[in-house]
């Protein structure tokens, strides 16, 4: 995997999770580009908004809900769970997090800023989350789609498999 700041919206087609990076860059970054994005779109960027971010960016696999909210706790922000889910709501409906599905939890987006459909690539043993681009409508479900005259607005692409470190820890 390219290893490139996870901030960077000029490629949402390469990769983001799995490579070996510069990781306090990678934050700073990506809450940089959180603050401008909701400074030039003039939305409220809170605390705990803003804390619940740079909790998913200091990890690159999803946390739940209530890991998270652990977190908020241990940093004064507060024990309630509609603490977390509204600044989890928030951060999906401006594309900064994603909801993954298959586990029930959120992450980071690792394009934030490009509009992209993801898709994530989920080890099945650390829970680890890469983000790279996915083509639906162009695909097999895009045809199947426009056969029938369905017209797709959102999908969710989740593969569950064994990442780098795990395979070659498995390997060793």
């Amino acid at each position: 995997m390219t290893s490139r700041s996870p901030s960077d919206p000029e490629d949402p087609g390469t990769p983001v999770g799995f490579a070996r990076h510069d990781h306090a860059t990678c934050v700073a970054e990506g809450l940089a580009a959180a603050e401008a994005r909701c400074a030039d779109e003039g939305l409220r960027f809170t605390p705990v908004r803003r804390k619940v971010l740079e909790i998913l960016l200091q990890e690159h696999r999803a946390l739940g809900a209530y890991a998270i909210l652990d977190r908020l706790r241990s940093d004064g922000f507060g024990s309630q769970p509609p603490v977390a889910y509204r600044a989890l709501d928030f951060l999906v409906a401006h594309g900064l997090a994603h909801k993954i599905e298959r586990l029930n939890a959120f992450i980071a987006c690792a394009h934030p800023g490009a509009n992209h459909a993801p898709a994530f690539m989920i080890c099945r043993l650390c829970d680890a989350v890469a983000e790279a681009q996915s083509a639906p409508a162009r695909g097999a479900l895009g045809a199947a789609a426009r056969a029938t005259g369905f017209r797709i607005e959102r999908t969710v692409v989740e593969a569950e498999g064994i990442c780098p470190s795990c395979a070659d820890k498995a390997d060793a």
